[in-house]
């Protein structure tokens, strides 16, 4: 059961009729307008992905550097006045400010900022980050239930941190123990030249990732090595299992695109009239 907080809900600021239209726009998928808004986002999005990532092409930034770089600016500054529209039209701008979506717009537009200062201009590389936005065509085209899952997702890998962080100690010493076991087997003329290089030779092979740089010469460190790369594929499988058994089912209730206007939260019911987390009318 949610407990409402009584005084700060009555506390809490109406929003204007201009806001409650940017929110409707900027926020809501269910009408012409706000479909309209998040289509010309999304394009947006793409241009910037796209342009940024053929300016990383030497050949084609000497080429179309100048326009390259009126393109993302101009992006960037839409997605600026975006960013604060977005801040306006809610009643607690903060709430908006520290949520995922709002993370993900600001660091969106920052590196384009930072790539003002001469020793930080490589950063406008990072303007890519833009394409986590596209995480919001699920609201588009009304597949709601995919964010949905994916907070489900995020609340099991929270729930399962703290097991997850004594599995990993675990395997922190089991392979510190492996790459020591190998070094005294192998020795520094096959390789292994210290209990560092050894253990970092562990981790690879526990891994199953492989490089090839370091391998094992005699037949007891092959042998020795085949032991670990078999142990590597149970230990991976622990993590899937304890974030598995946190997953919980999928609600089975419709959800709409619908954005509390106050604590900027999604995931409502279809039949909803209030908020679900703050107890706000949704339709204020």
């Amino acid at each position: 059961m949610i407990k409402l907080n009584y005084s700060e809900i009555r506390h809490t600021p109406s929003l204007s009729p201009l806001q409650k239209k940017i929110h409707e726009i900027i926020f809501e998928a269910d009408t012409f307008w706000g479909k309209a808004f998040d289509v010309a986002l999304l394009i947006c999005i793409f241009i910037s992905v796209f342009v940024t990532s053929l300016d990383s092409v030497e050949k084609y930034r000497l080429a179309y550097g100048t326009l390259f770089n009126y393109v993302e600016w101009t992006i960037t500054i839409l997605f600026t006045i975006e960013y604060f529209l977005r801040l306006y039209c809610v009643a607690k701008p903060l709430h908006y400010a520290i949520s995922f979506f709002g993370i993900i717009d600001l660091i969106s537009i920052l590196p384009n900022y930072f790539s003002i200062i001469p020793s930080l201009q490589d950063f406008q590389y990072l303007s890519v980050v833009r394409i986590l936005r596209f995480i919001r065509v699920f609201r588009l085209f009304k597949l709601v239930h995919f964010t949905h899952e994916v907070e489900n997702m995020l609340y099991s890998l929270k729930r399962s941190i703290k097991r997850i962080a004594v599995f990993t100690f675990y395997v922190f010493i089991i392979v510190f123990c492996l790459g020591s076991v190998m070094y005294v087997i192998e020795g520094a003329e096959n390789g292994f030249t210290s209990i560092p290089v050894s253990v970092y030779w562990a981790v690879v092979t526990l891994t199953t990732v492989g490089y090839g740089d370091i391998s094992p010469k005699t037949p007891m460190g092959q042998a020795f090595s085949f032991f670990i790369m078999l142990l590597g594929y149970g230990i991976i499988a622990i993590p899937t299992g304890i974030v598995t058994s946190e997953m919980i089912f999928p609600q089975k209730n419709k959800i709409t695109t619908q954005t509390c206007p106050f604590c900027c939260k999604e995931g409502h019911d279809a039949d909803a009239k209030y908020c679900k987390y703050c107890g706000k009318p949704l339709n204020d």
